[in-house]
């Protein structure tokens, strides 16, 4: 089966991305024909601004996947701006793709729904004003989730009827309705990629892309896009199918899911030294107030991750001994930390290895993206053809 799949530059990955992405791909790797690429592509669309970054992030994308072993006698690895073909079937996609499908996008409407409520959270919180989250999380979701526009009626009487003051109600409707919130991704790129998100997978006319549940509707879309090419033109491309993979629970150190943005994570390339800091600064059990106390294991984060990075006996004995006050969290952070330094130790000593002469796995990523973009070319041969465009 050929697979494809793909991760944006923005930044040193992390444990979060290992377990969520990579140790899938490295099983996948022995299995299948696999096109892994780097989207630089993708990273522009909420990121365009300010490229200065990019280049570095790329090679640092580069160090981290050889040096946890994605391997490229294995697997194709390439970068997504080298195969100029991407662009140019998405264009092509791009033609006949309907914008309701786009809009209904759960990533896009996502992102305008978190800028939309963040800005009247902190607008109401700065006005002292303090209203449960939960309350006004649900008022912006009926208000606007399931809605191609903000339903500003029903946002203004729910505000209303919490009592706020209507000058903060019209306030806020007038800023959301004209204001320039949002507009960092009211962009043709952002509402457009999931067109360029399908050529990606279909230049390669792959037939299994790995996913979480959440990007199922990503699969979807470029599903109708193949489908919708083959009824208009000619038989071209395959179906692809969503490979769903499952992902542990690994939490930051805060308590929240693993994430760069959160400032909670610890990365593939953090020294001994770093991990041991970030571990001992973990939230553990909020109820364990003394060395003393009985904690909950279930419900503290340090003990969470134990499960993915301890051997299950140790667990057990952690699990027995902290209900019992015979362990305090401080100790139960140290084996923590060891744990996760064992194991990235291999993947240390590779990435030293790998930053001794970068250019040279630099070179892997080019000769990866000459052979993507020869089959990407066969593609576009019978693509173009398929179309009745002029071949020159």
């Amino acid at each position: 089966m050929r697979i494809v799949s793909g991760m944006r530059p923005t930044g040193k990955l992390h444990l979060g991305h290992y377990f969520g992405v990579l140790i899938n791909w490295l099983k996948l790797q022995d299995e299948h024909d696999c096109f892994f690429f780097i989207a630089d592509w993708h990273a522009l669309t909420n990121r365009y601004k300010d490229t200065s970054d990019l280049k570095d992030n790329i090679r640092e994308m580069i160090i981290d996947w050889l040096s946890v072993g994605i391997d490229p006698q294995k697997s194709t690895l390439f970068i997504q701006s080298g195969v100029k073909e991407h662009a140019e079937l998405a264009l092509l996609f791009g033609m006949f793709t309907p914008k309701s499908w786009l809009e209904l996008n759960p990533t896009y409407k996502d992102m305008k729904f978190n800028l939309f409520y963040q800005y009247i959270r902190d607008f109401l919180y700065g006005k002292q004003i303090k209203i449960s989250e939960e309350i006004l999380r649900d008022i912006f979701f009926h208000a606007f989730y399931h809605k191609r526009e903000i339903d500003f009626k029903y946002l203004k009487n729910k505000l209303l009827e919490l009592g706020i003051k209507e000058d903060y109600v019209r306030h806020i409707v007038k800023t959301i309705s004209e204001g320039d919130i949002g507009k960092e991704i009211d962009t043709y790129g952002f509402f457009g990629y999931p067109v360029l998100q399908a050529a990606d997978i279909l230049i390669y006319k792959a037939e299994g892309v790995p996913v979480g549940e959440d990007q199922l509707p990503h699969i979807e879309i470029t599903r109708e896009i193949a489908r919708r090419f083959n009824n208009l033109y000619k038989e071209v491309f395959p179906e692809p199918e969503a490979i769903l993979t499952e992902t542990p629970k690994l939490l930051g150190t805060d308590g929240r899911k693993m994430s760069k943005s959160y400032n909670n994570a610890i990365y593939l390339s953090d020294d001994e030294d770093t991990v041991t800091q970030r571990v001992m600064t973990m939230k553990t059990d909020p109820q364990r107030i003394r060395r003393t106390d009985p904690g909950n294991p279930e419900i503290c984060p340090v003990f969470i991750n134990h499960k993915i990075f301890t051997d299950e006996k140790i667990v057990e004995n952690i699990n027995l001994e902290c209900r019992t006050a015979q362990i305090g969290c401080v100790d139960c952070k140290k084996i923590l930390a060891k744990n996760i330094n064992r194991f990235l130790e291999p993947i240390r000593n590779k990435r030293v290895e790998i930053e001794k002469d970068i250019s040279e796995y630099e070179n892997v990523f080019i000769e990866g993206t000459k052979k993507a973009r020869e089959i990407a070319d066969v593609t576009m041969k019978e693509v173009r053809k398929s179309m009745n465009l002029y071949e020159i």
